[in-house]
């Protein structure tokens, strides 16, 4: 079975699971855009992205559809079933639109720009970023992480100035502290 993945977001969030459940798969670097390798990824994904996960003759993409699938084949309760999934997918739902975001403003400010000289850091847009944290980067209860919580601190730049500056809500397990 391969992974296919760039340095990108969402395939770090795929690594990040496969690396987590112990996945049997072999980690491949992707460039799926260069006009030499269109071809072959074209037949895997349509749309030209990575995460793409291959096993025998399937392709399976999406970050999200692939940690399902993952923790299939693993036997691991990482994807939660039952009634603890509509719970996991409202987090996930909620991280999409919400997290996201905040994680957006911060890693703008603080890598995009300087990476490619596009200005001072903006600490007013940091700030509010870093706001966003304080609900955001909240973690999913139960005895074993779920995909939420390795996405959510896959996406998170600089994870622990963040956790250490949100408040802990009610009922939810605070995992910086293990």
């Amino acid at each position: 079975m391969k992974l296919y993945f760039s340095r990108n977001l969402n395939p770090r969030v795929a690594v990040a699971v496969a690396r987590h459940l112990a996945a049997p798969v072999d980690y491949v670097h992707a460039a799926p855009l260069d006009p030499s390798q269109q071809e072959k990824f074209r037949a895997l994904n349509p749309n030209l992205r990575v995460p793409i996960l291959v096993e025998g003759d399937q392709s399976l993409w999406e970050t999200d559809a692939i940690a399902c699938r993952l923790s299939q084949l693993t036997g691991s309760d990482f994807w939660r079933t039952g009634t603890a999934q509509p719970e996991m997918i409202r987090w996930l739902s909620w991280g999409t639109h919400n997290f996201i975001a905040a994680c957006d403003k911060v890693h703008f400010e603080r890598v995009t720009k300087q990476r490619y000289g596009l200005g001072p850091i903006r600490d007013d847009l940091v700030a509010e970023g870093l706001s966003g944290f304080a609900e955001a980067a909240t973690l999913s209860p139960g005895s074993t992480p779920s995909l939420e919580e390795v996405s959510s601190a896959e996406r998170a730049p600089r994870r622990e100035l963040i956790v250490s500056s949100r408040p802990r809500r009610e009922g939810r397990r605070d995992r910086s502290a293990s």
